[in-house]
């Protein structure tokens, strides 16, 4: 059976890339779009940047058509400004807008945005409603399990929001306190999606890292499909391979040395055409040593790669490593 948000039929079990700041730009969203994700979101916007003008903010809501369907991902802590950035961001024509109630980072956690709503559930509820009101398009949300150990409050989140009519839910396995450390659990996720009341997509997100992960968990936590997130930085093959596994119960070969620098070069040129040169450069650094993981010897290359200016001699440098690395891992 096909999981759909609203009028937006996601196939049989949707993989979600999920919204990265700093990481899930339209250049990035392109090489996982090509490698078989079902859905993406922008990076999050702050809704007070929104309002402003900012042109971060602005640049943020940048879509386009073959990444359908797209969720706007907003976040901030005032109920009116998440309102009016919810009219401002469907102007930009998304398929749908996500509340963004997981982030744990201090400066936007500590100023009562993201995650730090799982301690305060009726205002969660009312800036929901706000949101909900204030769009055409369907309105999802992703948080945490709860603010900390004591407080996993995610299964009275899940009825109370699905009652003022979001479409989807995405649960990241952790608590704010946890932040990114130790280990997911995907146990109340499981427990959500057995309520008889909810009615809505639930979908998991945390630790899925691996193609075995992602079938043990579909069955385990029966869910109705995987967000992934830092697993696809540097390697947005793994959408394709879970993929090509639900469907044969194969492992697909891991992406050769000349797969990786095509890819990797496929996120430069986007890169460049959307930031412009000098930026789109600086900003692809970041990524090098994600598509060479685990290449021995990478060091020497991931130093020119990070310093060079110019597009030909870093085009240079990818060949060379596709030359090398090709024959020596033959």
């Amino acid at each position: 059976m096909s999981v759909k948000i609203g009028n937006i039929d996601l196939g049989e079990f949707p993989l979600l890339l999920a919204p990265m700041e700093d990481v899930s730009d339209p250049p990035f969203r392109f090489v996982c779009k090509q490698n078989g994700v079902d859905m993406m979101y922008t990076e999050f916007i702050s809704s007070e940047g929104l309002i402003r003008d900012a042109a971060k903010s602005r640049a943020k809501l940048d879509i386009f058509e073959y990444e359908r369907p797209i969720g706007i991902q907003i976040f901030g802590s005032e109920i009116e400004s998440m309102a009016e950035a919810t009219r401002i961001a469907t102007l930009a024509n998304p398929d749908l807008i996500d509340i963004n109630y997981g982030c744990p980072v201090k400066n936007v956690a500590c100023r009562g945005a993201g995650a730090s709503l799982l301690q305060d559930i009726d205002r969660m509820v009312e800036m929901t409603k706000a949101v909900v009101n204030a769009t055409h398009l369907p309105v999802t949300v992703k948080t945490r399990l709860g603010w900390d150990d004591n407080t996993k409050n995610v299964y009275e989140v899940a009825e109370r929001l699905q009652d003022i009519g979001i479409q989807a839910l995405t649960i990241h396995g952790r608590t704010r306190a946890q932040m990114y450390k130790g280990e997911a659990d995907w146990s109340l996720i499981r427990e959500i999606k057995r309520n008889p009341r909810i009615k809505i997509p639930i979908f998991g997100n945390g630790d899925v890292n691996s193609i075995e992960k992602a079938a043990s968990w579909r069955m385990e936590y029966e869910v109705d499909g995987i967000m992934i997130g830092r697993a696809a930085i540097g390697y947005p093959w793994i959408f394709r391979e879970i993929k090509h596994f639900f469907k044969t119960g194969e492992l697909l070969p891991e992406p050769t040395i000349s797969e990786r620098v095509d890819v990797c070069k496929t996120h430069l040129d986007k890169s460049i055409s959307w930031k412009g040169p000098r930026v789109g450069i600086f900003e692809m650094r970041r990524h090098y040593s994600n598509y060479f993981k685990g290449i021995p010897d990478f060091k020497e290359y991931r130093m020119k790669l990070v310093s060079l200016e110019n597009i030909d001699h870093i085009y240079g440098v990818l060949k060379e490593i596709n030359e090398r690395f090709q024959t020596e891992l033959a």
